[in-house]
């Protein structure tokens, strides 16, 4: 029996889709818990630890894609903020795993991540500036700090976890 035919079996495929779910599920249910902080000018969204896991395997890039959208149904600029957040989502990770590729360092990997994401509340600040009037350089200060400590207590917990579960399987 090849690897391929392992890898693509319908057994592996299942897993994949199990996996993906659950991490989409998990993002979702997390930002619900915490909706109060989840949205605005000033969020901390805790479900953003779960960037991290696209660093450990391609398939979280979809799956917390996939969180990210539907857990933006509540936000209420939602209109913008499930097209736009989803999408500058989707970008972050693929620039993170890209720009992270050849690191060995996990904590290396994170720090890159963090500020990657930190950065790109540009898009939040934006939706936010739009929908609702607010300063646009003073947003993207805001909703920035905010998810730069998201990124930093998540990444805490998703480097832990990783020490007792191997993440990239």
């Amino acid at each position: 029996m090849s690897m391929s035919y392992v890898k693509d079996s319908p057994k592996s495929a299942v897993s994949e889709l199990t996996k993906t779910a659950l991490v989409a599920a998990l993002y979702v249910t997390v930002t619900f818990m915490f909706s109060v902080i989840s949205f605005g000018a000033v969020q901390l969204r805790l479900s953003e630890m779960f960037n991290y896991l696209a660093l450990y395997n391609k398939r979280y890039v979809v799956a917390v894609t996939l969180g990210v959208m539907f857990a933006n149904f509540m936000s209420p600029t939602w209109l913008l903020d499930v097209p736009i957040g989803s999408m500058a989502t989707l970008l972050a990770l693929l620039l993170c795993r890209a720009l992270t590729k050849k690191i060995k360092n996990d904590i290396v990997k994170m720090v890159i991540t963090a500020i990657v994401f930190a950065l790109s509340m540009f898009s939040i600040a934006g939706q936010l500036t739009i929908m609702l009037g607010l300063p646009f350089w003073a947003t993207w200060v805001t909703v920035g700090i905010g998810e730069l400590l998201s990124m930093t207590v998540g990444g805490m917990i998703i480097y832990a976890l990783n020490k007792k579960i191997d993440l990239s399987k």
